[in-house]
């Protein structure tokens, strides 16, 4: 990931019109019992007598994000949270003048217990020496590759840009209070379960009213409080951006998924610096409000950073 012809998150923010079919999946990884080793999940498929990796076609309304985590649920009956983003697939569908796409993510397992259901009949874990003779496609080999580009065992922090907030010059009170549109409220409930799907559990925000608005339905789905930190405002990062990185460093822990609310003079210089501290190529990226950064850190090393720009609606992932 640290170099830019190895960074499959290049691609992931302007998806190709010609797919005519969306899907995602992941890279279901665990700790081997008993062992410290990773092992990878494969399931076998009846209809096409397969060995794969769990995914699926994107539901009405789905984003990727939310389909990964919801097919592997299906498919396999586990868990799971995401990691890093892996790049992309895309495809002919045989038979059909159409093409198939499909986005992954690492995702860890959680919890659950396979069950034999219509679409999966078995699932094995593979150690990682063993996965690329097991598995059937080469396709799904090049993302089992990107997967062991990095360490399986990273820590997740999110940037979120504010939504939309109304117009400055048509706002009379102080610009911190300036609070988001009727737009940006959609924006903010349609956060809420992209940024579950990585696990997220606690939040920081900068104090102006937009920044904490967009946050705001993700603190009341998990009951926590928004923590508020001027440091990550426009005009206290500027005061001291030193200070501010090092809180933001100091935000990422393998034991928490900490969302960072912030503004558009803040989070592109923050990763910038970031990814040029720890030798990390970045994907290009608009930095558009409400777009998500997700870093991933293994010993407290930035190892990758994927965009995921305006991820809330499915409009921004054309069909056709």
């Amino acid at each position: 990931m640290s170099r830019a012809a190895k960074n499959p998150a290049a691609e992931f923010t302007d998806p190709p019109v010609k797919a005519n079919i969306l899907a995602a999946g992941a890279v279901l990884w665990r700790h081997a019992p008993g062992a410290d080793a990773v092992e990878i999940a494969l399931v076998h498929r009846p209809k096409y007598d397969d060995w794969s990796l769990p995914k699926g076609k994107l539901d009405p309304g789905e984003t990727p994000v939310i389909t990964a985590v919801r097919e592997v649920a299906e498919e396999t009956g586990l868990r799971s949270r995401l990691g890093r983003y892996l790049g992309h697939v895309t495809y002919p569908i045989p038979g059909h003048r159409k093409l198939k796409r499909v986005d992954y993510w690492a995702a860890e397992v959680l919890d659950g217990e396979f069950a034999s259901n219509s679409e999966v009949d078995v699932l094995h874990w593979y150690r990682l020496d063993r996965v690329m003779d097991a598995v059937s496609y080469p396709m799904d080999r090049t993302i089992i590759r990107n997967f062991q580009r990095q360490p399986a065992d990273t820590a997740t922090l999110l940037l979120v840009r504010h939504a939309k907030a109304g117009r400055s010059d048509r706002f009379t009170g102080e610009d911190d209070q300036r609070p988001l549109e009727k737009a940006g409220r959609a924006q903010a409930r349609a956060l809420v379960p992209n940024l579950l799907a990585f696990g997220a559990n606690e939040i920081v925000s900068a104090p102006p009213a937009r920044c904490v608005q967009t946050v705001t339905p993700l603190a009341e789905e998990l009951g926590v409080e928004v923590e508020l930190e001027p440091l990550f405002s426009e005009s206290g990062y500027a005061a001291a951006p030193d200070a501010a990185r090092k809180c933001a460093r100091d935000l990422v822990s393998t034991d928490s998924v900490r969302v960072i609310s912030s503004q558009g003079k803040v989070i592109p210089d923050l990763v910038q610096w970031w990814a040029d501290e720890d030798g990390v190529s970045l994907p290009p990226a608009r930095n558009r409000k409400g777009s998500v950064w997700v870093l991933s850190f293994n010993g407290g090393r930035l190892v990758a950073a994927d965009h995921l720009d305006r991820v809330l609606t499915p409009n921004d992932f054309p069909q056709g």
